[in-house]
């Protein structure tokens, strides 16, 4: 019964969706003026209506599977990108070729987009048609319908994440703070914006509901993790099991609460409060909504990723982070396509032939090691001691205890990144004040791309892994657990001497897990810096951003396969046919 009200209510909410758009589209088509590039957004309005109309019907009562549904959703999304990509890129080209133009630097924008198409429709045909691994694995899947619950419940919470990231706090002129915004987005307040955006999920930019993100609650949890170390009293929480893990819990709430507030007036004063209408300036109700929305918003992102990590799929926080930053990929693409040029030597402000094999080759380089460094482990043997019961022997088994190379996975990364932020912001604002040799040589060190910058973002990079490792590894506890399982590293006694080893085996391979993530996050950026590529292009196409995509989507995919082995399906990784799915 409740599905099919769902049903009912969602297929209201389509129909006069598609009659609204469709009763837009129609005077865009008689006001036609002859140019074909007006009819692209008319004609592809109403075919996405009766797209979505259609999906929606097959979907919801003709489909025979979950997966077939899916099937036919993506069919529909699918087909009316490729339709814009194609309308548009065969319109350009037809007018270009129409008037005799064939020069490169005007047909590369209509060819990079005949090429999405041809991307679009190849990937789409391996996803869900063709007999292939990644079609296996999503048809597993759709099988199993705890998994498929967790996914759906994960992927509501990340779009209610999107759409509160459009929500603005009330009494800002967002007029004026776009001009601000757009005085500011090549100093380095603009770039620190675009980074403080990108690593924590939220948005200053036009400072929204989620504008501080969720890094205020990332920064109470390691504050106290930290103080486990030196702190009896949470140390003994730890300990304590479940009930303990929820009373660290309750006080990083607090401490969330807390942080968030004074970080919320400090955007007020900088940011917000000199553009707020002028009717409200001096308003302690403006100040105060401000300063409640801005604590609401970091809250309820919190609350999102603890949903995530308890009824999801799991890694919540990291979830909302990869998810702000994909949003980004599409514009940082479609800059790209604006400003690319065939020209080995391009004009000012355009990114040539060089500057574009430079990025493929980034990329690749970015994925590739962050595959690298993710997947790579240090396997020390573990062997188990022989127990006799009666007249058999149990135990002796030889097994291996993994210990991963980066261990810190992405945060070293994110923390490192974050804390950069405030020299360049810092050292320009006093070389404001106060304009003197000292004052403008470190001004100019702590820019980024500068060889001062580079290197102490590689001993922050460096710090914060070894942070990181001492915080989450602990060898002492490692060395007890194996000695109470009955488990010997051979050759060293259980107790301290385990620990000791372990302890020297991980600050070796943290050293080259922090080298490696230094050489993957710092060398793009810099080669981008020299090349003059704007930074929003290489920072999601070759930089950090991407770095972070990655690792955090390798988790994911990780944690699907966890799933689908513990339930016998093949996964991602796996090669042969598919087992026969369980009965919905």
């Amino acid at each position: 019964m409740i599905l099919r009200v769902i049903r009912l209510i969602l297929g209201a909410a389509i129909l006069a969706a598609a009659a609204m758009v469709i009763s837009r589209a129609v005077p865009m088509l008689s006001g036609w003026g002859g140019d074909l590039r007006q009819l692209i957004l008319p004609i592809g309005l109403i075919l996405g209506s009766v797209a979505g109309i259609g999906a929606y019907y097959f979907a919801t009562f003709r489909s025979s599977s979950p997966f077939q549904a899916f099937r036919i959703i993506l069919a529909a999304v699918a087909g009316m990108i490729g339709y814009y990509f194609l309308a548009s890129g065969g319109v350009e080209l037809y007018l270009l070729l129409s008037k005799g133009s064939f020069r490169a630097a005007n047909l590369l924008t209509p060819v990079m987009h005949l090429t999405a198409v041809l991307v679009i429709f190849v990937v789409y045909y391996f996803m869900v048609l063709g007999s292939s691994s990644i079609r296996r694995a999503l048809e597993n899947i759709f099988a199993v319908p705890d998994l498929l619950k967790k996914l759906i419940f994960t992927l509501g919470l990340l779009c209610i994440y999107r759409i509160g990231f459009h929500i603005p706090l009330p009494g800002l002129n967002q007029t004026a703070l776009t001009r601000f915004m757009t005085r500011t987005s090549q100093g380095p307040f603009g770039q620190a914006m675009e980074y403080f955006a990108m690593f924590t999920g939220g948005n200053l930019r036009q400072c929204t509901l989620f504008g501080l993100g969720i890094m205020p609650y990332i920064s109470a949890a390691i504050i106290f993790q930290l103080l486990a170390t030196v702190v009896p009293a949470i140390e003994k929480l730890q300990k304590e099991g479940q009930a303990g893990y929820r009373k660290i819990q309750e006080y990083t709430r607090y401490l969330t609460v807390f942080l968030c507030i004074i970080q919320a007036i400090v955007v007020w004063t900088s940011i917000m409060r000199p553009n707020v209408y002028p009717e409200y300036r001096g308003s302690i109700s403006i100040f105060l909504m401000a300063v409640f929305g801005l604590t609401a918003g970091t809250i309820f992102l919190m609350w999102l990723g603890e949903q995530i990590d308890e009824y999801g799929i799991g890694n919540g926080i990291s979830l909302i982070i990869m998810a702000g930053i994909v949003a980004r990929l599409p514009w940082a693409i479609r800059l790209l396509i604006n400003r690319a040029s065939l020209k080995i030597t391009a004009a000012e402000g355009d990114i040539g032939l060089s500057k574009i094999i430079f990025l493929v080759a980034a990329f690749i380089f970015v994925v590739a090691g962050s595959i690298l460094i993710t997947q790579a482990q240090r396997r020390i043997p573990i062997q188990q001691a022989k127990h006799t019961r009666g007249r058999r022997i149990y135990g002796g088994q030889r097994q291996y205890l993994p210990l991963r190379v980066n261990h810190g996975g992405v945060m070293p990364i994110i923390f490192a990144s974050s804390l950069m932020l405030f020299p360049s912001v810092i050292f320009v604002k006093i070389a404001e004040v106060w304009r003197n040799s000292f004052t403008t040589f470190m001004a100019r060190a702590f820019q980024r791309g500068s060889l001062i910058y580079e290197l102490v973002y590689i001993g922050m990079i460096f710090f914060f892994a070894y942070f990181w490792t001492t915080v989450q590894f602990r060898p002492k506890d490692m060395a007890e657990q194996l000695r109470d399982y009955g488990s010997f590293i051979p050759g060293l006694r259980p107790g301290k001497r385990t620990a000791d080893y372990l302890e020297r085996v991980m600050e070796r391979i943290t050293y080259c897990g922090a080298a490696f993530l230094a050489v993957i996050a710092v060398i793009p950026e810099v080669v981008a810096t020299r090349l003059k590529i704007p930074w929003a292009i290489s920072a999601f196409l070759g930089g950090t951003g991407l770095l972070i995509v990655v690792a955090v989507g390798l988790d994911f995919v990780q944690r699907i396969e966890a799933e689908l082995i513990m339930r016998n399906y093949g996964g991602f990784l796996t090669e042969g046919g598919r087992i026969r799915a369980e009965r919905w």
